[in-house]
């Protein structure tokens, strides 16, 4: 049984995360845990999807903690020392939901997944009727939004009548980042800040498109700065004063650098993933650092390898999903936001940019049914270095080619929807993605 992609288990409410879903792996993270967190966006599903996670949870013997509508960020701040579910689909349609389960402040792992995935398919019945946990109700958010203010308290420069706009799309955000960029001094307009899980403001993943009145609203302003979220708080997106979205990986070059040149360990690690920037890896170098790269979605386990081997994580992400280990183990789009905000205050944001070379970076995503992504990446992983047959291959994490010009490609199945992606960076980058993305149609025919 294959239940979870790389960002827990997501699909449709009708077929896919149903409620009998839910109590399945509700009481899976139940057993044999004291208690369990459970939260959720504001999609119109979270509420009886997690009262079933809830009733999966209690039947399980373990004792719940609700604490509602919240970002996926303090829901796993709240998880901090014991386990944790977050109702979320992220950045999917409105139809859509997801479980994501948490442990101790962070996503579950792979071993982790497998067992919930061997309870659900065991179909494991109720504990003894006197061993059901009991519930009681909470909310993490003041706690939660203290301790983010006090840890980008410690990043650039004051944020005394910065003038911030925050495109919360209908999300979990509206909850987190206005106030506590507003605690810290900013001026912050805040758009589309009503929690709505039919997100009629716009939709939920934050793109150039979708974010088309934060960037009208940007440039029409005095804003220093723009900030996008998803529908729940873990994504970020960057607009600057011109209402330009930022390139996710100049963003996250940016952060990296400044985490490795704070970092007093001998050897400063940004863990990120295989189709991120070279930018990244000149910017940490820069700053005496090194980047590990590990497969997307899988943040968590190349944060603990590296700990394991005596290594130092001054930082980790991927693209638009950053993770702050001072701060916590979870992907945190809140933080993020606050400490970019506080470094615009300090640097601006064009000297921010300035030493970030910035090649032409393209990602193509190439339709592709979700039972024919094997066999089109077995295709893709014999063809596609037999037409760039200069470059070198690794394919521990899809197929990345590395070509000796410098400019790199990679393509990879998406873990959570219908997809092949395609990721270019390279000074004809539009042929190059051309000339890749028609292999990969082939591939997919071919299946």
């Amino acid at each position: 049984m294959d239940l979870f992609g790389t960002a827990g288990i997501r699909g449709s409410v009708e077929t896919d995360v149903t409620p009998e879903l839910a109590v399945a792996v509700g009481r899976a993270v139940g057993r044999g845990a004291e208690e369990v967190v459970v939260g959720r966006d504001g999609r119109t599903t979270g509420a009886g999807l997690a009262a079933a996670v809830e009733a999966g949870a209690l039947s399980g013997g373990a004792s719940v903690r609700r604490v509602g509508v919240v970002p996926t960020p303090a829901l796993a701040f709240a998880s901090r020392g014991r386990r944790g579910v977050m109702l979320t689909a992220s950045h999917n349609p409105p139809e859509d939901n997801g479980i994501k389960p948490f442990v101790d402040g962070v996503e579950y792992d792979g071993a982790a997944e497998r067992t919930v995935e061997r309870r659900v398919e065991a179909g494991d019945g109720p504990v003894a009727w006197d061993a059901w946990g009991d519930r009681r109700e909470s909310s993490p958010l003041p706690d939660y939004r203290e301790a983010v203010a006090d840890y980008a308290r410690g990043f650039g420069g004051a944020l005394d009548g910065l003038r911030v706009v925050v495109d919360c799309g209908n999300g979990t955000g509206a909850l987190a980042t206005p106030a506590v960029l507003r605690d810290l001094g900013a001026r912050v307009a805040a758009l589309h800040a009503n929690v709505d899980g039919h997100f009629p403001g716009r939709g939920s993943k934050p793109t150039p498109d979708s974010l088309s009145d934060l960037r009208r609203f940007v440039a029409d302003g005095d804003a220093a700065l723009g900030i996008g979220h998803d529908g729940d708080a873990d994504r970020i997106v960057i607009v600057d004063g011109s209402g330009e979205v930022v390139h996710e990986d100049t963003v996250l070059a940016v952060v990296a650098e400044r985490y490795v040149r704070a970092s007093d360990a001998a050897d400063p690690v940004v863990v990120t993933t295989p189709n991120a920037s070279a930018r990244i890896d000149e910017r940490v170098d820069a700053a005496g650092g090194r980047v590990e790269r590990v497969a997307l979605g899988a943040l968590h386990e190349g944060i603990a390898d590296v700990r394991e081997s005596g290594g130092t994580v001054a930082f980790a992400a991927e693209p638009w999903k950053h993770v702050h280990p001072d701060f916590g183990g979870w992907i945190d789009g809140v933080v993020s936001a606050v400490v970019i905000a506080r470094l615009v205050a300090a640097e601006g944001l064009p000297g921010l940019r300035a030493p970030v070379t910035e090649r032409p970076y393209r990602k193509v995503s190439v339709p592709c049914p979700d039972d024919a992504k094997a066999a089109a990446m077995d295709r893709i992983e014999r063809s596609l270095p037999e037409t760039f047959p200069a470059a070198s291959v690794d394919t521990g994490h899809g197929v990345r080619l590395d070509r000796p010009d410098g400019s790199w490609l990679l393509v990879r199945p998406s873990g959570t929807e219908p997809y092949v992606r395609l990721y270019v960076e390279s000074e004809d980058v539009g042929d190059l993605a051309a000339e890749a993305r028609a292999v990969i149609e082939r591939a997919i025919e071919a299946t």
